[in-house]
Formats: structure tokens, C-alpha cells, sequence
């Protein structure tokens, strides 16, 4: 059953297969991560204890909205970790939503790591789901486990990652409880030894019969574009940036990797 669930065509991919071969195949490589989450799920506190001391923050390109980026290695591999603003959804209604959807998408993460609290799940799987639609590489970390306990509530994490098809990890990052783990597991997903397959929800009805049209003419114009069904949906619901990344030719770009890339490159290339 894992094994279904845990299904990617990147497990045939180079980089795989040298992490199969070779744990330590990340040694001297740098990847980006993404964290995302809701407000208020302890997002800030992960940051801040992967990254320690070792973060800088400034402000996103033209906007007003402060972005932190820290660093921590693992394994010899350095990693970037950049804290998205706060967000409920990614359905670009606020400058925090376009700002951690475009990072997502146009940034091109080697991995999303989608914070969540684990005492309000339910709540917090709406902005997984819309994260999943964008990309497979997805870590789910199930942050402040002790508050959890200490209100009789029992997670099952390992459910929660067969029901979502990506892993999930319970931490408590105020603790530093599951840090460890979950470092492990976004390298793991990174280099394809942790293979993902998203489970999503199925569409409205109404709107699969126009998404079935639009993906095949969005992947046969894109055919390395990885997630045409959430661009079929942004256009359907008239999602003016995803129009235009579609005219002016980024998002062709982005199907060929020729949009700058936060994806691996050599250690000694890294500054500061």
C-alpha cells in the first residue's frame, strides 16, 4: 500500500538514483526549501530552529511583506529554507497569498514543507491539498504535538501521511521533539529516496469537464509542466497572474527549467 502511495516517475531520475546508490550523494549540494503554513501553527518556530543564527530577512521583490531566509546543513548538503508569509490558501486574494503561491510555483522549491497544527487538522489541510496541487515534492510537518497531548488529542501521523500520499512528521518544534526526523525526511524527498503521490480531492463537477478539456492542450503545449491541473484551475477561475505567466511565455519557461531556480547546485558556488 505504501508502496502504491509512495509512487513518483522522479525515482528514475539521476539524482535518485545516485541516492540510492549513495546516501551521501547530496554531500556539497545546495537545495531551497519552502515552509509554508496557517498562522499560528508554530511555522516561525520551525524556522527558527533549523535555522538559528544562520537567517537574514529583507522584503520580497516590490512589496512591503518581510521575508526570512536562513540556512542549515545536513549530511554536507546545505540547505536554504525561506519562511512564506502566513497563509489560509494560496488562491492569491492577498499579497501574503500571491507572494507564497508564486514562490511555490515559479520558485520551483526543491521541496514544500506545509506546517500544521496538529490540535485544528481539518482546518489546516485546505492550504496541504492546495499545496499538493502545485507540487509533489511536499513534506507535511505536524507541528506542536505536546499542545496536542496536553489537550487528550491523539494524531495518528503515519494515517495521515498513507491518506495524504506525501509523508508527514509529528514534531514540537518549541521542544525540538521530530526535528531530526524531519530534516531526514524533506532530504529524502528531495533526492526521490522518499517517493510522494498526492492524493487530492476529486474537482466539483462542474468544473472537471472544463479542467479535463484544458490540461491535455496545457501539457501538450508544456510537456515538462508538472502541475497543469492547478493551472487549469487558476484559469478557469480567472487568475489574473496565472494569465499572464501564460501569454508572456514564463510559464513555457517554466515547463523547460529555464526560470531561475533555487534547485541544486555546487556548495562551493554558495556565499555567506
Amino acid at each position: 500500500m505504501i508502496g502504491a502511495l509512495f509512487h513518483s516517475p522522479c525515482r528514475d531520475c539521476p539524482l535518485h538514483q545516485a541516492c540510492m546508490l549513495q546516501p551521501d550523494a547530496l554531500a556539497g549540494r545546495q537545495f531551497t526549501i519552502a515552509l509554508a503554513g496557517n498562522p499560528n501553527t508554530g511555522k516561525s518556530t520551525v524556522f527558527n530552529a533549523l535555522t538559528g543564527l544562520h537567517q537574514r530577512t529583507g522584503n520580497w521583490p516590490g512589496k512591503t511583506v518581510t521575508r526570512a531566509e536562513g540556512r542549515f546543513v545536513h549530511e554536507g548538503a546545505s540547505y536554504r529554507l525561506v519562511d512564506l508569509p502566513g497563509t489560509y490558501s494560496l488562491l492569491s486574494a492577498s499579497t501574503d497569498e500571491e507572494i507564497a503561491r508564486d514562490f511555490i510555483l515559479f520558485g520551483q522549491p526543491d521541496c514544500t514543507v506545509v506546517v500544521v497544527d496538529a490540535t485544528a487538522l481539518e482546518r489546516n489541510l485546505n492550504l496541504v491539498f492546495q499545496v499538493m496541487e502545485i507540487t509533489d515534492k511536499v513534506v507535511v510537518c505536524v507541528n506542536l504535538m505536546d499542545e496536542a497531548r496536553r489537550k487528550g488529542l491523539e494524531v495518528n501521523v503515519d494515517r495521515l501521511s498513507k491518506e495524504l500520499g506525501v509523508p508527514a512528521v509529528g514534531t514540537s518544534a518549541r521542544t525540538g521533539e521530530g526535528l531530526g526526523e524531519l530534516v531526514r525526511t524533506v532530504a529524502g524527498v528531495i533526492c526521490g529516496r522518499i517517493a510522494t503521490s498526492p492524493r487530492l480531492p476529486a474537482p466539483p463537477a462542474a468544473a472537471k469537464s472544463l479542467v479535463d478539456e484544458l490540461v491535455p492542450k496545457l501539457r501538450a503545449l508544456y510537456p515538462t509542466l508538472h502541475n497543469a491541473r492547478w493551472i487549469a484551475y487558476r484559469l478557469i477561475e480567472g487568475d489574473y497572474r496565472v494569465r499572464q505567466a501564460l501569454l508572456s511565455g514564463q510559464l513555457a519557461a517554466l515547463g523547460r527549467n529555464e526560470v531561475e531556480s533555487p534547485s541544486a547546485q555546487p556548495l562551493e558556488a554558495i556565499s555567506g
